[in-house]
């Protein structure tokens, strides 16, 4: 398993490959999977802000596009060039709760190097889980 650490160090170095021309704005993203496989994502911005799509959601698209299902992520971590920590925005929190276990680990950290860990329960607290019918 790799250290939190050492998925913030990755998805940092990630953060170089966001596509940005419009917000300047790179995030970086790195997951682990259950497997030990890590899969990272970056944002992609779009001129429809609309279609813009954020780190944490390219890094469990690509996870779901190479075979990964619901409950297969070991732990996320999310960076971005900021003084605070950068949460994931509600729509990645909402998909986080479908590939994510409630106590699945995310870490965030800052421009210091400080890390907050938290879990997808706590991001999500009241989450859409069921769809019933």
């Amino acid at each position: 398993m790799a250290t939190k650490e050492e998925l913030i160090k990755l998805s940092r170095a990630v953060q170089k490959n966001a596509y940005i021309p419009y917000s300047h704005f790179p995030v970086g993203c790195a997951m682990e999977m259950k497997d030990g496989t890590i899969i990272e994502g970056v944002n992609v911005e779009n001129v429809s802000f609309g279609v813009t799509n954020c780190a944490e959601r390219s890094a469990i698209f690509t996870a779901a596009t190479k075979g990964y299902r619901p409950k297969s992520i070991a732990a996320i971590a999310v960076s971005g060039d900021t003084e605070d920590f950068l949460p994931p925005c509600s729509i990645c929190r909402q998909v986080m709760v479908e590939f994510c276990d409630p106590d699945t680990p995310v870490y965030l950290t800052r421009n210091n190097g400080d890390i907050l860990t938290t879990s997808v329960k706590e991001l999500v607290p009241f989450a859409f889980e069921k769809l019933d019918m």
